[in-house]
C-alpha cells in the first residue's frame, strides 16, 4: 500500500518566499522547447538575439554575459576575476550576504577591509566616502544590493558615485533586487552588476547574468589571477554572446529560452510599471504586518525592500513552527532568516510573479492564523486587510 502525503510532505499551494520562486507560465513553457545542438546556427543566433534582449532589459550599451549557474556562480567569478593580488578591496555588508561576499574577496586581496552595520539597517554613503579618502589605493569596493536574509536596500547609486570619484572598481550584487527594483547601470556608475532571472524576472535558478563595463574588462585582462578556461571565468565568455563565435562550453539550453520568455514578459509589461507593482505589494505588505500589531525588521521603512518583507517575530514564536503552521493549515509557504538573522524573523517575498498585491491579502490570513493558534493571542485580521487594501487601492 502506497502511503499518502502527510500536510508536511505536501508542496506549499502558493510559493511566496524570497526565492526560488514560482516561475511564469510563459517561462516553464519555454523551458519545454526542444533542445537545439549549441553550434546549431538557429541556435547561435537565437542566443545572440537574447543577449541582446537582456542588454536592453538592463539598460546598458553592451551587451551583458551570462554564466552557466545559478548567481552564486557570477559573483564567485566576479572575486576570483576583479581581484588582484596587491590590490586593496572594501567590502561593504549590511547582512548575512554582504558578509558572505567578503569570504571570496578577502582571501584574494592584499589588504582587506570592512564596513558593517547592525543587520537591520543599510550602509551610510558617508562612511565609504571617508574610508576612500583615508585608503585612495583602494581598488575595488563590493556591495550586497538587497541583503535578502535582512530584507534592506542599500543606496548603490550614492555609493556607486562616491565610489567612482575616488576611482575604485564597483561591484554590486542585485540578485534578489534587479528586475523589481530601478537600477541605472550607469548613473549607480557600476563596474560589474551581478543578477539573475531566478528572483524579480520569475525563471528557475540556473543562471548568472553580468554586465561589465570596459573598466572591468581591463582590470581582468591584466590580472594575471583572474580565471581562464575555468567555470569561474568571466574573460572566456565575454564574445561569445555573438553568433560568429563559440562558447566556451555548453551553454544551459533551455535555460536560455525561459531567460527569453521571462525578458519579454519584463519588456512588454514595462520595467517602470514592474517596479512599481513590486512596490506597491511590498508596501500593502508592510500596512497590513503593522495593522497586526507585529514590528518590521528594517530599522526605517524607507530602506525596507519592496521585492521581500522581513517581519520580528513575536517574542516566544519559533519560526520553523510559524512557517509550518501556514504552510500545514494554509498552504502557504514563505522564508526563514539566515545565519545570524534566522529565528528572529521570517521573509515575504514580492519576487515576479507573486509581487502582485493580492498575495498580501493570502499571506497576512495565513500569517494572522497561524500566529493565533500558536500563541493563543487574537490578531486583528480584518484590520491588516483594510490597511493593506487601502494601500492597494490608492
Amino acid at each position: 500500500m502506497t502511503p499518502t502525503n502527510t500536510a508536511a510532505e505536501a508542496p506549499a499551494l502558493f510559493t511566496l518566499t524570497t526565492g526560488p520562486v514560482n516561475c511564469y507560465p510563459e517561462v516553464l513553457s519555454a523551458l519545454g522547447k526542444p533542445v537545439l545542438y549549441d553550434y546549431d546556427p538557429t541556435f547561435m543566433a537565437f542566443y545572440e538575439k537574447v543577449m541582446r534582449k537582456v542588454g536592453s532589459a538592463l539598460g546598458v550599451k553592451d551587451t551583458p554575459i551570462i554564466l552557466q549557474g545559478e548567481p552564486v556562480l557570477g559573483l564567485e567569478a566576479a572575486a576570483h576575476s576583479l581581484v588582484a593580488p596587491d590590490d586593496t578591496v572594501l567590502n561593504l555588508a549590511s547582512g548575512v550576504y554582504g558578509a558572505g561576499y567578503g569570504e571570496w574577496l578577502k582571501p584574494r586581496a592584499g589588504s582587506f577591509h570592512e564596513i558593517r552595520t547592525v543587520y537591520n539597517d543599510a550602509i551610510d554613503p558617508a562612511d565609504v566616502d571617508a574610508f576612500l579618502t583615508a585608503h585612495p589605493e583602494t581598488a575595488l569596493v563590493a556591495v550586497c544590493h538587497h541583503d535578502t536574509p535582512s530584507g534592506t536596500i542599500n543606496p548603490i547609486k550614492e555609493i556607486g558615485q562616491i565610489v567612482r570619484k575616488h576611482g575604485a572598481l564597483y561591484v554590486v550584487d542585485s540578485v534578489s533586487a534587479w528586475a523589481g527594483v530601478e537600477v541605472d547601470v550607469e548613473a549607480c556608475c557600476i563596474d560589474v552588476l551581478v543578477t539573475g532571472p531566478n528572483k524579480c524576472l520569475g525563471c528557475p535558478p540556473a543562471l548568472s547574468i553580468l554586465t561589465v563595463s570596459e573598466r572591468a574588462w581591463a582590470k581582468m585582462e591584466a590580472n594575471p589571477a583572474a580565471p581562464r578556461a575555468s567555470i569561474l571565468s568571466i574573460l572566456d565568455w565575454k564574445d561569445a554572446w555573438k553568433a560568429t563565435e563559440g562558447f566556451p562550453f555548453t551553454p544551459s539550453v533551455s535555460e536560455i529560452y525561459g531567460l527569453e520568455a521571462g525578458i519579454d514578459l519584463y519588456l512588454k509589461e514595462g520595467p517602470q510599471n514592474v517596479w512599481a507593482r513590486h512596490a506597491k505589494t511590498a508596501a500593502a505588505m508592510r500596512a497590513g504586518v503593522k495593522a497586526l500589531g507585529l514590528e518590521l525588521w528594517a530599522a526605517r521603512e524607507e530602506i525596507a525592500s519592496p521585492t521581500c518583507t522581513t517581519i520580528k517575530l513575536p517574542e516566544g514564536v519559533d519560526e520553523t513552527v510559524l512557517r509550518n503552521t501556514m504552510k500545514e493549515k494554509y498552504g502557504v509557504m514563505i522564508s526563514s532568516g539566515r545565519a545570524e538573522t534566522f529565528n528572529k524573523l521570517v521573509r515575504v517575498g514580492h519576487m515576479g510573479p507573486t509581487a502582485h498585491p493580492i498575495y498580501t491579502v493570502l499571506t497576512l490570513t495565513a500569517l494572522a492564523g497561524a500566529l493565533s493558534e500558536i500563541t493563543g493571542k487574537d490578531f486583528d485580521l480584518g484590520g491588516a486587510i483594510v490597511a493593506a487594501n487601502a494601500v492597494i487601492a490608492a
